[in-house]
């Protein structure tokens, strides 16, 4: 048998479980996944590999249209998945509506590459009791997936619950089915792109997602100073940077209190990832503006090229 190797890229607006989907794919947790919008910044790869074949998949930002400049770079990582899948992965859910960032999905209409479209969090259909006849789930859903086709009428419509499992086996088998020929592009021991301090970074961030309110986390980036493995232990230093002082004194906390929960569950976490024992050091620091900044923005590492 042949080896078959290709880029899966997932797109899709914010919040509709992209990268529960990509954890689901890749049997691993490669992606942060909160419910909070605009979760994932980053174009984040995770490859499955067997035998005779391999999917390098790519978790994406949700599209938006942009504010700032790092809400740019993440529109970029975005469109950049445009350009380069052998299969692309279309993701929205049954709430949101279909003709919501027309000018984004004008580009998926014209791309001539395999798309599944996937409508996520079917399990979260109920039916409609004021509506007798028409109000049941499988008529909601079939609703839907018409209007879907009227806009992507060259897709193949799946509908999936990520957080379920619902329907992953069978959007492995359509990749399965329609990747190319080809051989590996990276390491069958590979399992992302990224190296160990991104993960450190975004298992950090995510902690702040689930502890902060309104813009607080948006206005974070976590940067990894230090990062000392040895077999038993890492010894990890982190840095918060924030944009204001008030928001450094929120982070912060009455007594250091809030940081010193951020960094318990962080390490807890880590922990588990690495499956070793984490030493965890967490600073805080203002930068000002350093989402408007692109000098900033690429000493972070938002650069889609």
């Amino acid at each position: 048998m042949k080896h078959k190797a290709g880029f899966v890229n997932i797109v899709g607006n914010p919040n509709v479980g992209k990268s529960t989907l990509m954890n689901q794919l890749v049997g691993e947790r490669i992606s942060i996944a909160t419910f909070k919008a605009q979760t994932t910044r980053h174009r984040i790869m995770g490859i499955v590999n067997t035998d005779d074949m391999q999917i390098v998949f790519s978790d994406t930002p949700g599209v938006l249209k942009p504010n700032y400049k790092l809400q740019e770079s993440m529109l970029a990582f975005s469109e950049s998945a445009l350009t380069d899948a052998d299969v692309l992965l279309y993701v929205t859910d049954v709430v949101e509506n279909p003709e919501k960032n027309m000018e984004f999905l004008e580009k998926v209409q014209k791309m001539t590459i395999p798309v599944l479209l996937l409508i996520n969090k079917i399990d979260s259909l109920t039916p409609d009791p004021s509506r007798e006849g028409e109000g049941s789930s499988q008529q909601k859903l079939a609703s839907i997936v018409e209007k879907w086709h009227t806009l992507l009428p060259n897709a193949e419509i799946l509908p999936i619950s990520a957080k379920n499992k619902f329907g992953t086996d069978l959007i492995l088998k359509r990749i399965e089915e329609l990747l190319p020929e080809s051989p590996a592009f990276f390491d069958k021991d590979q399992l992302t792109d990224k190296p160990a301090r991104f993960f450190v970074s975004e298992i950090i961030r995510e902690k702040i997602l689930l502890f902060y309110d309104k813009e607080i986390p948006y206005s974070v980036e976590v940067v990894v100073e230090r990062f000392k493995e040895d077999e038993r232990q890492i010894h990890i230093n982190a840095v918060i940077y924030v944009e204001r002082d008030s928001q450094k004194g929120i982070i912060i906390g009455h007594q250091g209190v809030a940081l010193k929960k951020v960094s318990t569950e962080a390490r807890k976490a880590l922990e588990k990832f690495f499956d070793k024992h984490i030493f965890l050091e967490v600073f805080v620091k203002v930068d000002k503006d350093w989402r408007s900044s692109q000098r900033e923005l690429d000493n972070f590492g938002y650069n889609p090229e």
